[in-house]
């Protein structure tokens, strides 16, 4: 089957600006250039089709297109690259830019998540889908106590106990945002799953998503402390 890998990455961010495309760790090009670095010479896809409405984004990924297999940029519409985009819009978008048979959604802010975790995923997906599931999402099993705001209480408490231990929790997943894979008709639909995903477990590192200032200067440090 053909597989191609999505990477969205927009203009503008209201809570890390520029966070794509500045300066990460030292890498001139921000996290895109790290995600497309990590992405050269990648076996396991069709098409790597990089969507943006940012002129600096777009600078990037140009410079990439002799090093990375079959890369694609696609000129984003401005409609699709806005904070109030719907995200099933911008899905059924791609869905309509590729003839893949498969697509997996990735983000440049997973820069845990490298060639190796994308290719297991990928085989992963192709093995479960013998076994009955029709997708796969990444993230990590979630132990943690919850509460509700308005009731005080642990919504994830599946125990007679007002405090139960950490291992008695309910098996909550928590998704990372690093791979989502499933069908192309699927994402026509304005989905990244099916109906019955594999649940693929990262480590706390490979799962980290930058979403704040915070994140960002985490992921940094943590960038320099294991490949610096």
């Amino acid at each position: 089957m053909s597989l191609t890998i999505f990477i969205p990455v927009r203009k503008g961010s209201e809570r890390v600006s520029e966070k794509n495309t500045r300066n990460f760790a030292g890498i001139e090009g921000g996290l895109l250039e790290l995600k497309l670095n990590q992405l050269k010479n990648f076996d396991f896809a069709d098409e790597i089709i990089v969507s943006t409405n940012d002129e600096k984004s777009w600078e990037i990924a140009s410079g990439f297109q002799k090093q990375v297999k079959n890369l694609k940029l696609v000129e984003r519409p401005q409609v699709l690259g806005n904070s109030e985009t719907k995200l099933s819009d911008l899905i059924r978008h791609f869905a309509e830019i590729t003839t893949s048979e498969e697509i997996l959604w990735t983000h440049v802010t997973s820069p845990f998540c490298d060639a190796e975790k994308y290719s297991v995923a990928i085989k992963k997906y192709y093995e479960v889908r013998n076994a009955g599931y029709d997708s796969l999402v990444s993230g990590r099993e979630y132990r943690e106590f919850l509460l509700d705001k308005r009731s005080g209480k642990l919504v994830n408490n599946p125990t007679e106990f007002s405090w139960p231990r950490t291992q008695d929790l309910a098996d909550w997943f928590e998704i990372n945002s690093a791979v989502f894979i499933a069908s192309r008709e699927d994402y026509k639909n304005g989905k990244r799953t099916g109906e019955n995903p594999f649940f693929m477990e990262f480590d706390k590192i490979a799962s980290m998503d930058i979403d704040d200032e915070e994140d960002f200067k985490i992921a940094e440090a943590l960038y320099e402390r294991i490949y610096r």
